[in-house]
């Protein structure tokens, strides 16, 4: 099984991508976690935020791989226990079933991409950097594998 995180932004500081790593190399072949960054459009203070979010959205709706289960990080999402990730991960390995998760810019995620999701997950009602969201969420699946395999980590 492999998980896609499909993310806006580039060129993180390097404890964003040391922390990432970390995480993502303690997943077991068998739950392969691969990063695919999006460059972001450029802002500027005159700049259509809209039209700069449907851009990202198209260039995020391009990296979606057929037939893979698409899950949209959106703060309006549905929140879920560490222990209902795990049971999900289980489903999707099982299923040999492919993901890809999406993260938007500092804006979000276009319409088009929320609308391409079949789960939208929110981590927290709080307003996260979108950097350490990419932490986050690699901590928190080898965190769910770590319950399936009863590993010590989880404790």
């Amino acid at each position: 099984m492999q998980i896609n995180l499909i993310a806006v932004g580039n060129k993180m500081p390097s404890w964003v991508e040391s922390g990432y790593a970390e995480y993502a190399k303690r997943l077991p072949p068998g739950y392969l976690l691969k990063l695919i960054e999006i460059t972001p459009e450029k802002r500027t203070k005159q700049a259509d935020i809209q039209r700069i979010t449907e851009k990202e959205g198209d260039k995020i709706l391009a990296a979606i791989k057929p037939g893979n289960l698409v899950i949209a990080l959106d703060v309006l999402g549905q929140a879920w226990p560490t222990e209902r990730l795990a049971k999900a991960l289980q489903t999707w390995h099982s299923e040999s079933r492919d993901v890809d998760l999406l993260v938007g810019g500092p804006d979000g995620l276009s319409k088009a991409a929320l609308q391409k999701a079949e789960i939208k997950w929110s981590l927290s009602p709080l307003t996260l950097p979108h950097p350490l969201v990419r932490i986050i969420l690699a901590e928190q699946l080898y965190r769910a594998w770590s319950i399936l395999h009863n590993h010590p980590y989880h404790r």
